[in-house]
C-alpha cells in the first residue's frame, strides 16, 4: 500500500491542484451537456456555427440556464490560472528551447488535431440538422468554409499554448520580477482581504474596459484560431497570477496550511454562493432602472460588469482553497481523473454533441437527458484517453 501511494505521490505535481483540474474538466463536460437544454438555446440553420449550441433540444429547463451561467464566469478562468502554475518550474527545469518544444507538441499539435478530426466528427449532427442530410464532401466543405473550421472547445488549447509561448520567449527577462512579486505575495498569507482585493483589481481591470468595448458575446479570429474579445485579457491575467503563485511552490505562501486565507476557506466560499445570487437579484431591478431611464447603458453595464468579475474572482478562490483544505491525501479515483483530464477535455465534445443529437428523438424529461448526455460523454472519452495512454507516443501529449 505504502508503495503504492509512494508511486502515485510521484506522478502528481501537487495533488489537491490536479483533483481540481480534473473536477472543472468534468464540469466542462457537464457545461456542453447542459447547453442543448437552455431556455435561450436557438439553432441557425443557415450558419450553424452561430447557434448556442451544436444540438439544440425542443426540451428545455431554466435550471439548465443557472448551470450554463454560474459555470461560465469563471471555470475557464481558473483553468488558465491553473494553467500558469507550474511554467516557472518547468522553464526552468527543461530549458527555455525544449519547453516550447514541449508546448508545441503537447498542445498546439492536439489543437490541430482536434479542431479538424476530431471537430468534423462532433460537428456532423449540426450539418444534418441544417441540410437533412450526411453527405459527407458537401458536409467537409460546409465545415471549412461557409462555418469557418469551428474549433469548439479546442479554443482554450491554442490560447493556452499562445500563452505558454509569450511568456517563455520573455521568460530572462522577466523571470526576476516575478519570482520578487510571487515572494511579496507569500507575506499576505495572513492578510485575506488584501490578496482578494488586488485578485479583483486585477480581474476588474483586464475585464471590464474590454466587456464594455467588444460586448460580452463577440469572438473573433481566423480559422480555428478564435477567441473570445471581451474575455482574452481576463484569461492572461489570470493565467499570470497562476505563474506568479508558482513561483515559491503552491503549498506555500497563501495556500500554506497555516495560511489564514486557507483557515477562512468557508468565507470565500459563502462569497461565491453570496456574489453570485447578489448578480442575478439585481438583474431584473437594474434593467427596470436602466428603462427607466434613471441610470445610462454605461453605468447599468458598470455595475452589473463589476459585480459579474466580482463573482469570477470569488468563485474562482473558492474552488482553489476548498481542494486545498479538502483534499490533503491521496484519493486513486481523482488520481485516475487526473491523469486523464486532459484525453477527456480533448474527446469529450465528439460525445457529447452525439448524445444530445440522439436523445432530440427520445421523450424524456431534461434532467434525464443531460444526466444520460454527461454520463456517456464523460465515460467513453475517459476509456479512449484511457487506450491512447497505452500507447507510448501519444501518451507523451498527456
Amino acid at each position: 500500500m505504502n508503495s503504492q501511494i509512494n508511486r502515485i505521490s510521484n506522478t502528481l505535481r501537487c495533488p489537491w491542484l490536479d483533483y481540481l483540474r480534473g473536477f472543472l474538466t468534468l464540469l466542462v463536460v457537464a457545461h456542453h451537456s447542459s447547453l442543448a437544454y437552455t431556455t435561450f438555446a436557438s439553432f441557425n440553420k443557415e450558419m450553424y456555427v452561430s447557434s448556442t449550441n451544436p444540438v439544440v433540444d425542443i426540451t428545455r429547463w431554466q435550471g439548465m440556464d443557472y448551470f450554463e451561467d454560474f459555470n461560465d464566469i469563471f471555470f475557464m478562468a481558473l483553468m488558465f490560472l491553473i494553467g500558469g502554475i507550474f511554467l516557472m518550474n518547468s522553464i526552468q527545469k527543461k530549458g527555455q528551447s525544449m519547453f516550447i518544444s514541449d508546448r508545441f507538441y503537447r498542445l498546439f499539435i492536439p489543437f490541430l488535431f482536434g479542431s479538424t478530426v476530431l471537430m468534423l466528427i462532433a460537428y456532423c449532427p449540426s450539418y444534418y440538422l441544417a441540410h437533412g442530410n450526411f453527405h459527407l464532401s458537401s458536409y467537409i466543405i460546409d465545415f471549412f468554409t461557409v462555418e469557418s473550421w469551428p474549433a469548439g472547445p479546442m479554443w482554450f488549447i491554442w490560447l493556452l499554448f499562445l500563452f505558454n509561448l509569450v511568456f517563455a520567449i520573455l521568460f530572462p527577462m522577466i523571470k526576476s520580477p516575478v519570482i520578487r512579486i510571487g515572494r511579496s505575495i507569500g507575506n499576505y498569507a495572513h492578510s485575506p482581504l488584501k490578496i482578494i482585493l488586488v485578485f479583483y483589481l486585477i480581474a476588474w481591470l483586464s475585464y471590464v474596459p474590454m466587456v464594455m468595448l467588444s460586448g460580452a458575446g463577440t469572438w473573433t479570429g481566423v480559422g480555428p484560431f478564435d477567441f473570445q474579445v471581451s474575455r482574452v485579457l481576463l484569461y492572461f491575467s489570470f493565467f499570470f497570477i497562476g505563474i506568479v503563485l508558482g513561483t515559491s511552490g503552491i503549498d506555500q505562501g497563501i495556500f500554506g496550511e497555516n495560511s489564514l486565507f486557507v483557515k477562512k476557506w468557508f468565507l470565500w466560499v459563502s462569497g461565491c454562493i453570496l456574489t453570485y445570487l447578489l448578480l442575478k437579484f439585481i438583474e431584473a431591478p437594474l434593467t427596470l432602472i436602466y428603462k427607466q431611464r434613471k441610470l445610462s447603458e454605461i453605468q447599468a453595464l458598470l455595475i452589473y460588469r463589476s459585480i459579474w468579475i466580482l463573482s469570477c474572482v470569488f468563485s474562482s478562490l473558492a474552488f482553489l482553497v476548498l481542494f486545498r483544505k479538502v483534499f490533503n491525501s491521496i484519493h486513486p479515483w481523482w488520481q485516475k481523473l487526473s491523469e486523464n483530464a486532459y484525453g477527456i477535455y480533448l474527446m469529450h465534445y465528439i460525445f457529447v454533441v452525439w448524445c444530445q443529437f440522439v436523445l432530440t428523438y427520445t421523450d424524456l424529461p431534461v434532467l434525464v437527458k443531460f444526466t444520460l448526455t454527461f454520463i456517456i460523454s464523460v465515460g467513453a472519452s475517459w476509456a479512449v484517453s484511457y487506450i491512447f495512454k497505452k500507447n507510448r507516443r501519444l501518451a507523451q501529449m498527456y
